[in-house]
């Protein structure tokens, strides 16, 4: 039983650390989205996006970290995490597809590896059961 809480406890400790950064960096993204920055604003166009998708996603990722963030909902924290996970696989390959170089395409896979390891080791409270 001990070694149990020990493994629920180090568990726990890895999915707050991991959604805080990650939320951290879906916030801070999206701020760069909402102000429309110049530099996201041409890496948009490098990708073939239209700019007016900057806001909706930005709304979007702050809206899914506030629903990851909270207690309770995990229906509503299931589909945060797709979204996130839609979105930023969806990057990653959009800057595969462009031939973007790798400190470009870094900030895309270093998300969307946050965003698994953060759903992979959500506590029990935070999963949708059977029961729900």
């Amino acid at each position: 039983m001990e070694t149990q809480n020990k493994f629920q406890k180090r568990n726990k400790i890895i999915y707050w650390i991991f959604t805080l950064w990650m939320s951290l960096g879906m916030v801070s993204t999206a701020i760069v989205q909402l102000i429309r920055n110049k530099d996201e604003l041409a890496n948009f166009a490098n990708l073939g996006y239209p700019s007016y998708l900057m806001p909706i996603i930005g709304i979007w990722k702050i809206l899914g970290a506030i629903a990851i963030l909270i207690p309770k909902f995990p229906l509503l924290k299931e589909w945060a995490y797709a979204g996130f996970f839609f979105v930023m696989s969806g990057a990653v390959i959009s800057h595969c597809i462009v031939s973007d170089t790798f400190s470009k395409t870094f900030p895309a896979i270093l998300l969307l590896v946050l965003v698994i390891i953060s759903w992979y080791f959500r506590p029990a409270e935070r999963k949708i059961s059977i029961a729900d």
